[in-house]
């Protein structure tokens, strides 16, 4: 089943598929920052879903914090990679660009994807001219505070109860919609 996440900022895609590859999900290296390093940020784990990403100083609102990095591909390319983790539906690193590339951040990826999902999150993401996309605080951002984005699912079809149940969200924002899914069309507000 395919899905696409449509953040806020941008009419740009995510599209959704676990990245389990060969079993080797949980080799995936850190990020961490290194002495003298100027990221403002730092991988580890996260209360909302696995690992996530966090500010090690203050972030002003409206900075680009990271590119979302990984190996450029069709969409087609991507869904002939294995199957989705069937435990884990909503996670991906997968993401739609505007021309219908897409980037694979399970090969060649960065910090960028494991930027988790909140309802009230505190970055968008955006396309820039160059077919880049760029994570920026959407408000400034404490030191210690998880960098999240709105992920805006849109899955290809529809989805029993059962279904939706594995889209559940974690995010823990006080106004959390309870679902990574995109609101459909007739419950947003123009």
């Amino acid at each position: 089943m395919a899905m696409s996440c449509q953040p806020e900022s941008r009419p740009h895609r995510l599209r959704t598929r676990d990245p389990y590859i060969d079993g080797r999900v949980a080799k995936f290296a850190l990020v961490m920052p290194e002495r003298g390093n100027s990221k403002p940020y730092s991988v580890r784990r996260s209360a909302i879903h696995g690992r996530g990403v966090f500010a090690v100083r203050k972030i002003r609102k409206g900075t680009s914090i990271l590119e979302y990095k990984g190996k450029r591909t069709t969409w087609d390319e991507a869904m002939q990679r294995p199957d989705s983790n069937p435990q884990d539906p909503a996670h991906t690193f997968l993401f739609e660009l505007d021309d219908g590339t897409v980037i694979d951040a399970s090969r060649g990826g960065n910090a960028a994807r494991w930027i988790n999902h909140s309802c009230q999150p505190n970055c968008e993401t955006y396309e820039d001219s160059k077919g880049r996309i760029l994570i920026r605080a959407r408000r400034g951002i404490l030191p210690k505070e998880e960098l999240t984005y709105d992920y805006h699912l849109t899955v290809d079809g529809r989805l029993s109860k059962r279904e939706r149940a594995r889209y559940a969200c974690h995010c823990l924002a006080s106004k959390c919609r309870g679902s990574l899914l995109r609101k459909p069309r007739s419950a947003r507000k123009s």
